[in-house]
């Protein structure tokens, strides 16, 4: 396998450009999943509490580590604010449980998960009221919340700190207010929705971006009931015929799209088969012709499949992206 592609993020930390999601995973899903990553290749791991699977996560690495198979140093590990915690201690009470689930005594990246947060319930992840509406805190400040990410930064209990789901008008107010920088943005971004906009406004700001879903996730196709309007990437005709011209697998070409435009993909996958083809990916290369057909098929904005449909209510809160 060709050498791997690292992503120079301003805290001059190197991202594997291909990582491994750990959405929609059981604990027993992942901790298989996870062995198979890692034997793989794989060191970044994005990981988040409200994906409910942390401590398998950590029992893996920590057996992993122990046995001197891989250093703490040669992971990347991402992990995410809850919605639940935009308020005052909520950073610092979450990365610890997160520290102490994954078993680190540091994350080398900490993201806001979402730009809307939900009322604190207790260890209740996904608050809900009895009609099943999520229930918002529409008080949440993002600059309070920036600036409790900061403090974890210099607690030493992270190493950088971004966002995930926020859009350019979001980002800007919290540039204007940092004292340390956004590092990443995590976004839906894939074949079907390019972002290009929100792409080339993080790249002049220096932030790295991250694809999740950058395969057209049909886990969140279904989630969102979105089966009927948006096809399947693996079927598209043009990645097919690409896929034949360098004999690599749909998926393949779809990544490999996605990193030779200078952004991190974390894709998901607990069939080893998948997990082990998705990281092979960097002993060719698309050429022009490729990625000019691959960059004609963006139907943004009607490529977004994640639009939190799934969570009742998120639509209402003042900070809903979209």
């Amino acid at each position: 396998m060709a050498s791997k592609i690292d992503i120079e993020l301003t805290t001059g930390q190197k991202m594997p450009a291909l990582g491994f999601g750990t959405w929609q995973a059981s604990e027993e899903e992942i901790t298989k999943a996870m062995e198979e990553a890692l034997e793989a290749g794989y060191r970044h791991i994005d990981c988040a509490p409200v994906y409910l699977n942390e401590a398998a996560i950590g029992k893996v690495l920590k057996k992993w580590m122990d046995a001197g198979k891989v250093t703490r140093e040669e992971l990347f590990i991402v992990t995410k604010l809850p919605p639940t915690g935009h308020r005052s201690g909520g950073a610092e009470k979450y990365l610890k449980k997160s520290l102490k689930d994954l078993q680190l005594d540091y994350v080398d990246i900490y993201l806001v998960h979402t730009p809307f947060a939900f009322e604190e319930a207790g260890d209740d992840l996904h608050p809900m009221d009895e009609e099943g509406n999520f229930r918002m805190d529409k008080g949440s400040d993002h600059l309070k919340v920036w600036a409790n990410m900061e403090a974890q930064v210099a607690a030493g209990r992270a190493k950088a700190i971004g966002l995930s789901n926020f859009n350019i008008k979001q980002i800007k107010r919290i540039l204007d207010n940092t004292k340390i920088p956004v590092a990443n943005l995590q976004i839906e971004l894939h074949a079907y929705f390019q972002q290009n906009e929100l792409v080339n406004f993080c790249k002049s700001k220096g932030i790295a971006v991250t694809a999740y879903s950058p395969l057209g996730s049909r886990g969140f196709v279904e989630l969102m009931g979105k089966t009927e309007v948006i096809p399947a990437i693996m079927d598209n005709s043009t990645i097919l015929n690409i896929s034949k011209k360098h004999k690599k697998t749909p998926a393949q070409v779809a990544l490999r799209f996605t990193i030779q435009r200078g952004i991190a993909a974390i894709p998901k996958s607990t069939n080893g088969d998948r997990i082990r083809k998705n990281i092979d990916i960097f002993d060719f290369e698309l050429d022009e012709c490729d990625m000019e057909a691959l960059t004609a098929l963006d139907q943004s904005p009607n490529g977004r499949v994640c639009d939190f449909s799934f969570m009742k209510g998120a639509n209402t809160h003042p900070e809903f992206p979209f």
